[in-house]
């Protein structure tokens, strides 16, 4: 639910609407003068225009300090600057247009008619926003995107034209000039559009955009088809690195979460659609029931069952041993099922050391000192960590898992749910899910464990004994299945989780802790000599304690 504007807002808002759209007017008026008339005074209000975007910026900090806590007036003031910024940005592209317009040498294209409808519709665009932020009109902010759609499809007309008509090599200049000020104009659309955004926002609580604003609507329908109060409520529970949003569902006034709402890039969300559907044929009862499944654009939204329990996560961090047990044994006794029923006979390759390779640069832009060069001291090498990952590659092609289980393939420990009252497992979080070696989900498992912020000794004890526990589970299942290279993959496993982990955070004793340790493995594995491999034992405990 949105939070109302305070007085010195709204008038601010006013002020800077008008003043833009009387930009807008300025503007029309010297295209349709041929660029005769003086600009001047265009130049004298932007001062105004930046001063009153100022002042807006200042309300909502003020009002944010106010609000304390309350992510939706969090959200609602970040919405308020991002609409003052782009009202500025739209003044500025009509101080730009002036200049292309002075440009235009010759009269022998119409070009102002054209302008003129354009700047019609922008101006139209900036007429609607006051409402729509002032009475929390939710139809106004949407004829802001329709009107922003139908302004980019007449310039991108305009400007095929104008770009083919540049063939002729007749009237060049004018057509250039002409094409700088179409693509101004197409960035106020831009403009506004972000304008609608950022006012969807406001009245949500929640950042969104038009097009997830559409998804989420077709959602809370289905919803409400199927018995749900009409007043809904979305609170975020996470943003995750791929840039989608999680929140939950609820009534008004209720705590209880009815659903998950889940948005994000169309294609990410299509896959875990799939996967949770092949979960159900597969291991029925594992996955969240998918509710709703909406696209539009690049974006879509699943409307996901909200699953009872706790993380295993939380359950590390806050839970008591005997819960801790309890959801660990219920766990290893689910990933054998799971194992068992999807095992395949035939060998595959996680490529461990090549996953690394592809997010190296991306370590190395987080964590500089990590690249270091080959270095020699005294009589001893020291290879680079470059030369490491390319000398291991080579190694894991000789390295094949002996059969492929289907895995869940993002298996950190918060996506992992334990519902105590019927003592089940449940996974979430499933776009990656596919056959594989099922190392794979056992080293992001104890790395996962191993970077929780837990510093003090008693959970670090408790990391130790959960990833101990789901490596001797693991093992065993292992030497059931002739599986003889287990433990150098799960060296090579946790040496690509270790090092790639690290860019996800910030703290330099963690960061340089995952990092050597993970070289430590790999340094390992490429010293065994054949005899060596075949009794080789990752060193859990000394990895993960501390």
């Amino acid at each position: 639910m949105s939070i109302q504007l305070a007085k010195n807002q709204r008038n601010n808002l006013c002020f800077l609407i008008v003043e833009v759209g009387t930009q807008i007017t300025n503007l029309q008026n010297y295209i349709a003068n041929a660029g005769t008339g003086s600009i001047s005074g265009s130049f004298d209000r932007a001062g105004y225009i930046h001063n009153l975007k100022i002042r807006l910026h200042n309300d909502s900090y003020q009002q944010r300090l106010k609000a304390g806590d309350n992510e939706n007036a969090a959200v609602g003031f970040r919405a308020i600057n991002n609409i003052a910024n782009n009202l500025e940005r739209i003044a500025e592209l009509c101080l730009d247009c002036t200049y292309h317009v002075n440009d235009l040498l010759s009269n022998d294209y119409e070009f102002g008619n054209e302008y003129e409808k354009l700047l019609d519709r922008v101006a139209l665009g900036i007429s609607l926003i006051e409402r729509a932020n002032q009475d929390n009109n939710t139809q106004q902010a949407l004829k802001i995107a329709d009107i922003q759609q139908k302004l980019s499809t007449h310039c991108e007309q305009l400007i095929n034209q104008y770009s083919k008509a540049l063939k002729s090599k007749k009237h060049t200049d004018d057509l250039i000039a002409a094409l700088f000020v179409l693509k101004s104009i197409k960035s106020m659309g831009d403009a506004l559009l972000k304008i609608c955004d950022a006012t969807l926002s406001r009245h949500i609580g929640q950042t969104i955009n038009v097009d997830r604003y559409y998804s989420l609507s077709r959602c809370v329908d289905h919803l409400h088809k199927n018995g749900a109060s009409k007043n809904l409520v979305l609170d975020t529970i996470a943003e995750t690195r791929s840039g989608s949003a999680i929140s939950g569902v609820s009534e008004a006034n209720k705590e209880d979460i009815i659903a998950i709402f889940k948005e994000g890039e169309k294609q990410k969300l299509k896959e875990e659609c799939q996967s949770v559907e092949r979960w159900h044929e597969i291991y029925p009862g594992i996955a969240p029931r998918i509710l709703s499944y909406q696209k539009k654009g690049q974006s879509a939204a699943l409307l996901i069952e909200h699953l009872a329990g706790n993380t295993f996560e939380n359950i590390l961090l806050q839970g008591s041993d005997k819960l801790q047990n309890k959801s660990l044994k219920k766990l290893t006794l689910t990933l054998a099922n799971i194992w068992q029923k999807t095992l395949k006979k035939n060998s595959v390759n996680a490529q461990y050391i090549q996953q690394l390779q592809k997010r190296i640069a991306d370590v190395y832009a987080i964590h500089p000192s990590f690249q270091q060069q080959h270095s020699r001291i005294a009589s001893i090498n020291i290879p680079s960590f470059f030369e490491l990952l390319d000398q291991a590659h080579k190694l894991e092609q000789s390295l094949p898992a002996p059969f492929s289980v289907y895995i869940h393939g993002d298996f950190n420990t918060d996506n992992i749910i334990y519902d105590i009252q019927h003592n089940k497992i449940n996974f979430i979080d499933l776009h990656r899910s596919c056959f594989m070696d099922y190392v794979q989900d056992i080293s992001v498992f104890m790395v996962s464990n191993y970077r929780l912020k837990a510093l003090d000794q008693v959970h670090k004890q408790r990391v130790l004994q959960v990833n101990l526990a789901i490596y001797l589970f693991a093992a065993k299942f292992a030497q059931q299945h002739n599986d003889d290279t287990f433990e150098l993959r799960l060296a090579l496993g946790l040496a690509r989780s270790l090092a790639s982990s690290t860019r996800f955070t910030l703290d330099k004793t963690l960061a340089k802790a995952m990092f050597y340790r993970s070289r430590l493995l790999l340094e390992q594995v490429l010293n065994l000599n054949t005899k060596q491999k075949a009794n080789y034992r990752a060193p859990i405990k000394e990895i993960f304690v501390g």
